[in-house]
């Protein structure tokens, strides 16, 4: 997969979690996945969702073990979010569902790619993807080796 390791679907054992508040947020991960992860200080990973058949890259969410679990588990992307501290699951107020159709960890285990097939806007704004309303430049090749920048 090109530089990245596909996650099966986890067994349901127990693997407890730290909060950023200390508290442990218990988690049914597979152990032997969990133990492949690198989080943050926080006991998070960014979670790259991109459209699945196009490569769109549609937004950055944050997992923890049991959000990785849930995800997995439901073939629906649960995240967890730092300013609410609470999981949530995209398009259960929105309706914008993301169904996943794979889930891959990186090189380097810090970071995940969700492939999903996104029903509606991924961005909480109402945008099709979170990459679309702000964007520092264009024209890529602009300081690229061999282009005499």
């Amino acid at each position: 997969m090109d530089g990245t390791a596909a996650l099966s679907v986890p067994r349901g054992t127990m693997a407890p979690m730290t909060s950023t508040t200390g508290s442990p947020r218990p988690s049914s991960l597979d152990p032997e996945i969990a133990a492949r992860l690198k989080r943050s200080a926080d006991g998070l990973v960014p979670a790259i969702a991109q459209q699945y058949d196009t490569g769109e890259v549609l937004m950055l969410g944050w997992m923890d073990d049991e959000a990785l679990h849930r995800t997995l588990t439901t073939g629906r992307c649960t995240y967890w979010s730092r300013s609410r501290q609470e999981y949530w699951v995209k398009g259960d107020t929105s309706g914008h569902v993301q169904w996943v159709k794979s889930v891959a960890l990186d090189c380097d285990a810090d970071t995940l790619l969700v492939k999903v097939d996104q029903v509606g806007a991924a961005c909480h704004t109402g945008a099709r993807t979170c990459f679309d309303a702000d964007v520092l430049t264009e024209g890529a090749g602009s300081g690229a080796p061999g282009s005499g920048q």
